[in-house]
């Protein structure tokens, strides 16, 4: 049976950069499991699944737009360091959730500290990259 808009699925997969560097899989751990074309993934995930049947592999490149988008310099944005809650020090590089402005978390990447003010990206980390994926499908579910 092949992977269609609706299906649930189960997949391993290996992410890499361009370089090569695997920045995340599944490998070690239970299969990633969505629904196709519900926005649970990124795009180019969503639309690789499509068609393919159980015990298949797959290498796709997804480029930026259907990955996480352009990194988009203008959302970085200063924080004064007074908002910051007592007893938490962050490093640049450090990951950090705040409130979204329509309620829920946001993750921001710290940047840098400055004197009055912290400096934080909500950028994606990934934003910005191709991405290259090594795909399994290891189950399907239809819709009931």
């Amino acid at each position: 049976m092949a992977v269609k808009n609706g299906d649930g699925v189960e997949i391993h997969y290996t992410g890499r950069l361009a370089d090569g560097m695997v920045f995340d899989t599944s490998r070690c751990r239970d299969p990633l499991q969505f629904r196709v074309g519900t926005k649970q993934v990124i795009p180019g995930i969503d639309g690789a699944v499509i068609g393919m049947e159980i015990g298949e592999k797959k290498s796709v490149h997804i480029p930026t737009a259907e990955a996480y988008g352009l990194h988009r310099p203008e959302r970085i944005f200063r924080l004064p360091r007074e908002k910051i809650p007592e007893g938490l020090d962050p490093e640049p590089g450090e990951q950090l959730e705040m409130p979204g402005p329509h309620g829920g978390a946001v993750l921001v990447t710290v940047m840098a500290l400055e004197a009055e003010e912290i400096v934080l990206d909500p950028n994606p980390p990934l934003a910005g990259q191709d991405l290259y994926f090594d795909i399994e499908l290891v189950d399907v579910e239809e819709p009931e």
